[in-house]
Order: structure tokens, then C-alpha cells, then sequence
């Protein structure tokens, strides 16, 4: 291990051989660090946290503390981060309270740049890019390749869709859909995020597919359930459409229109 002179790491953690920790840098008491990672400078991994192979740790980000919930009453929850996951300068990621799962969980291959805040219990599923001080709130669910642009705060609870993108500077209270672009304050639907779609290889008729979702949904004046027995009457069953139909049924928030 390539571990700086100057970093404290506790006895009761657990390093991979290979894992380089920068100086000053403290590693607390049930820590798991996984092959190829590296921890920079003045990096504080708390405790009860689990953390994947070949992360990349910026200087100064906190993560493992215990969540900003008056309910937490120090029960051991735990912070859960997967592999190849970049983690940018001043970032927090905070543990879970004991409510519902009991862990925040980071799937693989994310970049959260600087500043951006990951409060208890959320989950980030994969390649997602939060961009300079995105900051989620307890109990969000972000699903795959979404991006939550800078200076954006989401409201608790709230999910955000496969392949979405919201712009800088919104606030989203409600449920963002899979394949769209929200932004504002409050954040409001702009329509498909084709350009996204086009770049991770999705076909034109997917997305011809999803665009006939989309606007039975969004742009008539069809009530949400009659909407959706049309998508389900008269666009392809293909997976795309299943999962934007389950994703908007399972909505509890309600959804950004």
C-alpha cells in the first residue's frame, strides 16, 4: 500500500493491498477500501462505509458521516459505493438513517463533481454525472446516465429517470421521468433529451417509440390513466416504453409536467 506518512487509518478498517491514501487523509473503524482506489489528501472516510476498486478520491471530500436527520439515533447504517466511481473535491456522501433500507448506495462508473452533496439513504444506480454543487436531498433514487446539472438541489424522496437531464440552477420537487430534460424553479419538462439518446446508441425507432410516450403523456390533454392505457394500446411493448410507463406509474411524488 502506498499510504502517506501522515494519514491515520484505523486498526479496524480494511485496504486493499494496492490502495494509495494521501497525506492526512483519516480512515475510520469499519472501513473497506477495494483495489486500485485512490484516497488524496485530507480525504475523511468515516466509518461503515464500503468502497469499490480502481475510485478515484479527490482531496478534502467527506464521506461515511453520520446523516443530517433529527431521527438518526447512531444506529451502525452504512454508505455503499461501487467501482471505477470518480469523486470530486468537497463532496459529502452521507450514511443512511435506519428508516427503509438502511444504506446510501453509488452503483458503478459515476462522476460527482465538486461541492455536490449525497444525503442519506439515496440511491445512485449507474454513469451518472452530477455536475458542481448538485445537491440531493434523503431518499432519492437517480437511475442510469442520468445528469443533474450544477448549482441543482432535488427535493427528498424524489426520483430521477434513466437517460434524463435537468439543468443548472433548478430546484425539482417532483419526479423526473426516464429520457427527459427538466430545468427551472420549479423544474418543468423541455421536452426529450434526444441528443442524449442518440449518443448512447439508441436505435430511431426506440426513440421514435418513446417520443409517442412521451407525448401522449406530456403534450395532450389525455388524463395520466387514459394516457397510459394508450401507450399501452397503441405504441411498441419494447423495454424502453415498459420502463417509462413503470416509472411513471410507481410515482408517488407526482410528476414534473
Amino acid at each position: 500500500m502506498n499510504i502517506h506518512p501522515t494519514a491515520i487509518i484505523s486498526p479496524e478498517a480494511q485496504i486493499a493491498e494496492d490502495v494509495e491514501i494521501g497525506a492526512y487523509s483519516i480512515i475510520g473503524p469499519d472501513v473497506h477500501i477495494g483495489k486500485q482506489t485512490v484516497v488524496g489528501p485530507h480525504v475523511v472516510i468515516e466509518s461503515h462505509t464500503d468502497i469499490g476498486e480502481r475510485c478515484r478520491i479527490y482531496q478534502f471530500a467527506a464521506i461515511g458521516a453520520a446523516p443530517q436527520d433529527l431521527k438518526f439515533k447512531g444506529e451502525k447504517t452504512r454508505v455503499i459505493i461501487g467501482n471505477d466511481n470518480t469523486i470530486r473535491e468537497f463532496v459529502t456522501i452521507h450514511r443512511a438513517t435506519a428508516a427503509y433500507t438502511g444504506t446510501t448506495v453509488m452503483g458503478d462508473h459515476n462522476l460527482i463533481m465538486a461541492y455536490s452533496h449525497i444525503a442519506h439513504n439515496c440511491i445512485l444506480d449507474n454513469h451518472i454525472i452530477m455536475v458542481n454543487a448538485a445537491n440531493l436531498a434523503g431518499h432519492i433514487h437517480v437511475e442510469d446516465y442520468a445528469i443533474i446539472g450544477g448549482l441543482t438541489g432535488v427535493h427528498q424522496f424524489t426520483r430521477i429517470g434513466a437517460h434524463s437531464m435537468i439543468g443548472g440552477a433548478s430546484a425539482v420537487t417532483r419526479d423526473v421521468a426516464p429520457y427527459l430534460i427538466a430545468a427551472g424553479n420549479h423544474a418543468t419538462t423541455h421536452g426529450l433529451n434526444v441528443v442524449g439518446l442518440k449518443r448512447r446508441g439508441f436505435e430511431e425507432e426506440t426513440i421514435n417509440a418513446i417520443k409517442r410516450a412521451y407525448t401522449l403523456v406530456f403534450r395532450s390533454s389525455l388524463l395520466l390513466k387514459t394516457a397510459i392505457e394508450r401507450i399501452r394500446e397503441e405504441v411498441e411493448d419494447i423495454p424502453e416504453v415498459r420502463h417509462f410507463l413503470e416509472f411513471i406509474e410507481k410515482s408517488e411524488r407526482g410528476l414534473c409536467r
